[in-house]
């Protein structure tokens, strides 16, 4: 394959896009990071997100072999969430993202808000 083609909607680097371009999807993974959470601790600890969102996100990156669920009998039965070591792969990217979002969050903002002005 050429370079050219590494954007094609069947290719992995694209796969690779789709799995973080959910909002949620690095937000749980980067929640994730420090070990196995339950979805009421993951909930608070993001901050923001729906019951229901939550339950998606979960279930997408699990279908996507990016975070295991456990399940613990006992009364009343608990439920964890954690990275795969697949999932794990995905923290040094996340990170680095978010490295430049802080880095140039600003400049984003400031030419949106001139894009808008000007519009």
């Amino acid at each position: 394959m050429t370079r050219d083609l590494a954007f094609l909607a069947d290719c992995r680097t694209r796969l690779a896009f789709d799995l973080v371009a959910n909002t949620w999807n690095p937000v749980v993974i980067w929640a994730l990071k420090d070990g196995p959470r339950r979805p009421g601790d993951l909930r608070t600890h993001i901050g923001g997100i729906s019951q229901k969102v939550l339950t998606e996100a979960l279930r997408r990156l699990e279908s996507n072999g990016l975070v295991e669920r456990r399940a613990y009998g006992g009364s009343p039965p608990r439920v964890e969430y954690g990275l795969t070591a697949l999932g794990r792969t995905l923290l040094a990217p996340i990170g680095a993202f978010g490295t430049w979002a802080h880095d140039h969050g600003d400049e984003v903002l400031a030419a949106q808000d001139r894009y808008t002005r000007d519009a």
